[in-house]
């Protein structure tokens, strides 16, 4: 199993460094790779902090490029709801994957965080 990390990914939406980019495109072409959770959040962080780019920019990339065919999670389906959920809401990325926990799964979530427990405990 081959992972990719952050800085791989980054290069790949920013295409900020093209040789770096074109790497990462090289790679994407010729194996499968995965994509974990940490990761993607820190996308999200350096994408949102650094960046400064709008929270639909920042999950439509990362849309885009889990729907590349070499490019698997653990579950694009919670990872995708997360990235609806960040788009859509003022709650960070981690929160998001956690609400999805609870949404698409029906996890038991414990937290103090109000905007998240407000959001939960909304669920049918």
């Amino acid at each position: 199993m081959l992972f990719i990390d952050a800085n791989a990914i980054l290069r790949y939406l920013l295409n900020d460094n093209i040789e770096m980019a074109a790497k990462v495109c090289e790679l994407l072409d010729n194996a499968e790779v995965t994509v974990r959770y940490e990761v993607i959040a820190e996308v999200v962080y350096v994408l949102d902090k650094v960046y400064l780019l709008p929270r639909n920019e920042i999950a439509e990339g990362i849309k885009v490029f889990m729907s590349l065919p070499n490019v698997e999670t653990e579950s694009k389906e919670l990872l995708l709801f997360a990235l609806r959920t960040y788009a859509d809401t003022n709650i960070d990325f981690v929160d998001s994957l956690l609400y999805g926990l609870a949404a698409i799964y029906k996890h038991t979530v414990f937290t103090f965080d109000k905007k998240l427990n407000f959001m939960i405990n909304k669920l049918p």
